[in-house]
């Protein structure tokens, strides 16, 4: 029996106005870093930062919002929510995938949060996937969250320049089970477990609890735990890792790199994000670098999809790469193509 195909019935972002310019990121690092070289070699002209009323559960809905609008899908019709928003959210030990659930009115899904850092898109786009082909009963799945990691960002830490670029924001994705256009195809996820605890927020958790003596260093606590052992390890494996991702979600989707159109790909540093290009075959024409938006984490691969089909930089017929990391260390890609199955 042929299984069921799932393709993408559409995209939603949501991006808060105000904006942190490479200048006022520079004054941060208090002179480690130029405005050019923030520009230039950490590849940021601006991100975006949180409002008041941005947290990462309301801007989960606000992507949610604008993503049954430009599907116009009847929220009542989603059967599972799958939320990819972050830890760091309005109220811990709260399941964002509910919140978001109960705010647009998809009261016949179940709901569920993961996590996966920046990569939880690609990784639950792939378990989202599965789910719609293992279980008859499951036609609708959104896959959606926000992330405003960048409270934690101490720009005076000289081992944080890879975090600088943490942006806000949020996005959503809509999957159905036989949808004959968009097809998600393969994907292939590989992680490091040695890496688990190099970096993450150190103050707050049960091992290391926020006093009233941390409780100002606490607010800025994301860091490199062993900066030494987590940037010998990457630069040893993150680029064939990558890799080894993009070409077995390839083989098991039936493409070859020749056959990539477009790479979704999340925001890093600018030698970094050419690199891959260079690797894969692919122009600057054949992505979009976010350097006006910063790194929204496991946002990124949906905004960069959704940015290129507005500037029809994806179109019917193209076949588009996804590539995630996330600290942990985790790597992912997948494939879609677009157009009509």
């Amino acid at each position: 029996m042929k299984k069921p195909t799932v393709g993408i019935v559409g995209t939603g972002i949501y991006l808060p106005e105000t904006k942190v310019t490479a200048k006022e990121i520079s004054d941060g690092t208090q002179g480690m870093w130029t405005e050019d070289a923030v520009i230039n070699k950490l590849g940021i002209k601006t991100k975006l930062k949180p409002g008041k009323l941005d947290g990462t559960q309301e801007m989960g809905v606000y992507a949610a919002i604008n993503v049954l609008k430009n599907t116009k899908i009847n929220p009542l019709d989603i059967d599972v929510v799958i939320c990819v928003g972050e830890e760091w959210k309005e109220y811990p030990l709260t399941t964002s995938a509910l919140y978001i659930q109960d705010k647009i009115g998809a009261t016949n899904a179940w709901g569920i949060d993961v996590a996966n850092r920046c990569c939880t898109t690609v990784s639950a786009m792939k378990m989202a996937k599965d789910m719609l082909i293992a279980d008859d009963e499951i036609d609708l799945i959104l896959v959606v969250g926000g992330y405003r990691n960048s409270d934690f960002v101490d720009y005076s830490d000289k081992h944080m320049s890879m975090m600088y670029n943490l942006s806000a924001g949020a996005g959503a994705i809509i999957l159905k089970k036989n949808h004959n256009r968009n097809i998600l195809f393969g994907s292939h996820i590989i992680a490091d477990g040695s890496l688990s605890r190099t970096a993450g927020v150190e103050i707050g958790g049960t091992k290391n609890p926020i006093t009233h003596k941390n409780l100002e260093e606490s607010k800025k606590s994301l860091r490199l735990m062993d900066p030494v052992k987590m940037k010998e390890r990457l630069n040893k494996v993150s680029m064939p890792n990558w890799i080894e991702c993009i070409d077995n979600a390839l083989r098991k989707s039936n493409f070859e790199r020749k056959d990539i159109d477009y790479l979704a790909v999340l925001h890093i540093k600018k030698s970094g994000h050419l690199g891959i290009l260079e690797a894969l075959g692919l122009t600057e024409k054949q992505t979009i670098y976010l350097e006006d938006y910063g790194h929204i984490g496991q946002v990124d691969q949906i905004l960069s999809l959704h940015l290129a089909l507005e500037q029809r930089k994806v179109k019917d017929g193209s076949v588009i790469c996804m590539l995630a990391a996330g600290i942990g260390y985790v790597w992912a890609a997948n494939i879609i193509k677009w157009g009509e199955a």
